[in-house]
C-alpha cells in the first residue's frame, strides 16, 4: 500500500469474510492448542472507512506435562494425586474493527466464555478459571517517503483482577515486501519482530519477547511465528500481520 494508494484509497462495498485460526502455545509445563472459525462482516461506512464486527469461535485443548514437574526435597504436590493431564474447552472471542487507508482503531475480548480450569480432581485444588480478556488499540499510517511507511500503535489490555496494562508499538514497512516493528510492554517486556508478504496471498512474520519483570528469572523470553494465508483477496492489498 504506496502512498498514491492510500491517496486514492476508497472503503470497500459491504462484504463477509471468513477464516480459520490455529495457534499452538507452550509454556514450561503446560501446552495449549487452540482452534477457531472467523466470520466478520464489514460494513461500508463513508467513501473512506469501513466497520468490521466479527467473531471467532472453536475449541482449545489444554494439556499438562505432569513428568515435567519438579519439586524441592523430592516431595510430590498433593494436587497431582488426582491430575487432569488433557481438557478440551470451548472458546469464544469478539471484537469491532474501524480502518481506513491510515487509521485504525477496534475493541475486541478473548475467553468470552468463562471457563473453569482445573488440573486436579482434588475439591481442595480446583478453583482455577479463565476469564474474559479486553482489549483496545488504535494506530495510524503516515509515509517517510514514497517506498517507507511508518504504523505507530498502542494497545490498553484488561483482565481481572491484574491492573490495566498497555503495549506501545512502532513498524516500518518497506514497499509492502519486508517491515520491522518494536513494542515496549508495561513493566513487563520488550519485543522485537519482523515479518515478509509474499505476493498478496502469504505472509510470514516472527517476534521474540524480552521480559523485564521479575519473571525474568525464570524465563528467558518466548518466541513467536506466525503464518498467514489470504485467501480470495479481491484488492489484492499486502496484510500486516499484528502480533501484538
Amino acid at each position: 500500500m504506496d502512498r498514491n494508494y492510500t491517496q486514492n484509497y476508497t472503503s470497500s462495498p459491504a462484504h463477509h469474510g471468513m477464516g480459520v485460526t490455529v495457534v499452538q502455545d507452550k509454556a514450561g509445563p503446560l501446552s495449549r492448542l487452540d482452534a477457531n472459525l472467523t466470520y466478520a462482516y464489514h460494513l461500508q461506512l463513508s467513501n473512506n472507512f469501513n466497520l468490521s464486527v466479527g467473531a471467532a469461535a472453536g475449541i482449545s485443548s489444554i494439556k499438562l506435562d505432569v513428568n515435567s514437574l519438579t519439586f524441592p526435597d523430592s516431595q510430590t504436590d498433593p494436587a497431582l494425586s488426582n491430575a487432569i493431564v488433557s481438557q478440551l474447552k470451548p472458546d469464544l472471542s469478539v471484537g469491532v474493527w474501524l480502518y481506513g487507508a491510515r487509521v485504525f482503531a477496534g475493541i475486541s475480548a478473548q475467553q468470552v466464555l468463562s471457563q473453569k480450569l482445573s488440573f486436579t480432581n482434588s475439591e481442595n485444588y480446583n478453583l482455577g478459571k479463565e476469564v474474559p480478556h479486553f482489549f483496545a488499540t488504535a494506530g495510524y499510517k503516515f509515509f517517510l517517503d514514497d517506498e517507507i511507511a511508518a504504523i505507530p500503535s498502542v494497545m490498553v489490555k484488561y483482565v481481572q483482577p491484574a491492573p490495566v496494562s498497555y503495549d506501545l508499538n512502532m513498524k516500518l514497512a518497506f514497499k509492502d515486501k519486508i517491515w520491522l516493528g518494536g513494542s515496549y510492554r508495561k513493566d513487563d517486556s520488550f519485543s522485537a519482530m519482523a515479518g515478509f508478504n509474499i505476493g498478496k496471498m502469504v505472509n510470514l512474520t516472527y517476534s521474540y519477547d524480552f521480559t523485564t519483570s521479575d519473571l525474568n528469572t525464570v524465563s528467558n523470553g518466548s518466541h513467536e511465528i506466525v503464518l498467514g494465508l489470504l485467501l480470495n483477496n479481491i484488492y489484492k492489498v499486502p496484510s500486516y500481520i499484528k502480533m501484538w
